[in-house]
């Protein structure tokens, strides 16, 4: 599949770990079951912003740009603190949170998987690439507060949203669809079938454990 050579630029990146940031910080200042402090929620904006770059940098054998760019971790940590200060939104209603997800799954998403077709990864590694980039931050998040994964809970469609958001943009790359398009349309997809799953309630059928059927005497 011809992929026009695309380098990511600085804004975008820093764009999704503003919002990665808020999203975490949100999330930690929502919970009513965990006492975190200050720097705990700081803490958890930084994970969400930072866990998805982290891990998409590390499996295509980058430098990880949260490191290596001195932007990054100030952007992601001012915005940790905004949320913070923003906390009482949370309180009112769950929506601003998963929005807020919703919109940085596909960001990340959309990052992860240009910057696997922009290295010459094929399509198959650069969808696994984007599904990591948009859940990784969840992912630390979920295991800095002691919770479930989220995408393997039964009802979010997360990793599903993830890969549909990122299979749009390579699809349309493929296509010749131009690279920040694509973008676009991944991040709109992602977000749309996320928001879509957790307010109509959609779902895999669950696994159930297999009966065993008792003997006959």
């Amino acid at each position: 599949m011809p992929i026009t050579p695309f380098q990511v630029t600085l804004w975008i990146e820093l764009l999704a770990a503003g919002l990665g940031g808020l999203q975490g910080a949100l999330f930690a200042a929502g919970l009513r079951t965990r006492r975190i402090d200050v720097l705990g929620v700081i803490a958890i904006g930084l994970a969400v912003a930072l866990g998805g770059s982290l891990l998409r940098d590390v499996v295509l054998n980058r430098p990880p740009v949260v490191i290596w760019s001195n932007w990054y971790l100030i952007v992601a940590g001012g915005a940790a603190v905004l949320g913070m200060a923003l906390a009482p939104l949370a309180a009112r209603g769950s929506w601003l949170i998963t929005g807020l997800d919703a919109v940085v799954m596909g960001l990340f998403g959309a990052i992860g998987a240009s910057k696997a077709l922009s290295l010459g990864v094929g399509v198959a590694g650069a969808l696994v690439v984007g599904v990591i980039g948009a859940i990784g931050g969840g992912m630390l998040r979920d295991v800095m507060l002691g919770l479930p994964f989220s995408f393997l809970h039964v009802g979010t469609l997360y990793a599903v949203a993830a890969g549909a958001g990122a299979g749009t943009l390579i699809l349309l790359a493929g296509l010749g669809v131009a690279v920040p398009i694509a973008g676009l349309v991944c991040v709109a997809v992602t977000t749309l079938l996320r928001v879509a799953a957790v307010r109509f309630e959609w779902t895999f059928p669950e696994q159930f454990a297999v009966r065993r059927r008792p003997d006959k005497p």
